[in-house]
Formats: structure tokens, sequence, C-alpha cells
């Protein structure tokens, strides 16, 4: 059952489930600098949405400076084969690396992402934990920076409707659980 919590007009919703799969306007990738795919959440997006993400992310490469996108940048791509119809790409911190600029880098992924939303009209998108995976940013910290940041957003712009934070694993799950306790003042 998912954690319904509200946000003005707009709700966060918090699930366990499999990323490729959700039914919404777009989904965020957790991506790379380059990308080109990789292992992780990027890998699974790539591989379910089709050799033409790839190609569109080479097209998307040629407008950024010397091919990259920045750290806790975003872009916006077709779904192709995926049930959403856009992927929003963005490129969490290295936590090891980026130290003290970690948790600004990281929100502002998903300041970003919400910022793409409303440029295109998009009324939902769901979130992996981003950098959460081999980029080694603790849990439950990158749960409060995330939620923190979405809720601020949401706050002050009011779109998109929906943002579901879609967790991989119980785990996963309980982190963002326990920081919208805090972030959303225990708030159903």
């Amino acid at each position: 059952m998912p954690r319904e919590l509200a946000v003005g007009p707009c709700r966060v919703s918090l699930v366990e489930g499999d990323i490729t799969t959700e039914d919404v306007d777009a989904i965020a990738n957790a991506a790379n600098a380059g990308l080109l795919g990789g292992g992780g959440v990027d890998g699974a997006i790539h591989r379910a949405a089709g050799p033409d993400l790839l190609s569109a992310c080479r097209e998307e490469k040629k407008s950024l400076p010397g091919g990259l996108l920045r750290t806790g940048g975003a872009v916006l791509t077709p779904g192709f084969r995926l049930r959403a119809r856009h992927v929003i790409h963005c490129v969490g911190p290295a936590y090891a690396r980026e130290g003290a600029a970690a948790a600004r880098l990281l929100a502002s992924c998903y300041t970003e992402a919400l910022r793409l939303c409303r440029a295109h009209g998009l009324s939902s998108i769901a979130f992996p934990a981003i950098s959460t995976g081999i980029y080694g940013y603790p849990l439950d910290e990158a749960a409060r920076v995330s939620l923190t940041a979405v809720r601020d957003d949401l706050c002050a712009h009011g779109a998109p409707a929906l943002v579901r934070m879609v967790l991989f694993g119980v785990n996963a799950l309980s982190a963002f659980e326990r920081a919208a306790d805090e972030v959303f003042g225990g708030a159903p």
C-alpha cells in the first residue's frame, strides 16, 4: 500500500517497486554524466526502453558541454518502449567524491527534474533513490535530502501533481518512510 503525502495540491507517494513499469508522464533515471547507460537503475531503464533511448541520449550529448551532463543536472528524452512517455536523466553525486557539496547536488537532481516536468507540461513523475547505489550515498541521508527538495519545490511551484518515489527493496522504502516522518512531520 503506497504511503501518500499531501503538499498543497500535489501528492508525494512512496512505493516499493520497479521504476521501469511506472505509468507516469516521466520517470527519472539515475544516469551517469555520459548518458550512455550503465548498471543499476540506469541499465534497467535503458534495457526496458530499448535501443532508441541510447540513440536519443547520444543526440542529447551533442548539446552538452564536453558531451557530459553536469552533476545535479537533468535532461529529458522520450520514453520509447516504457509506459512512461519521457525519461528525465539526472546525474547524482558520487558521495565520497563530492563531500560537502553532495547534498546540494543531490537536491538539484530532484529540483531540475521537477522543473523539466513543469516546462514540458508533465503532471506526474516517478523517481528512484538517486545516488544510493554505486555512487554510495547513504540511504537515510539521501532520503531526507530528496524528500526535502521535493517538498520545498512543490510548495514553491504547486506542480507536478504527482511525485512518486519508487524504491527498490524494503530497506529503501523504510528509509524513505522514516525520512517522510521527519520531513513532512508524520503527515499521513
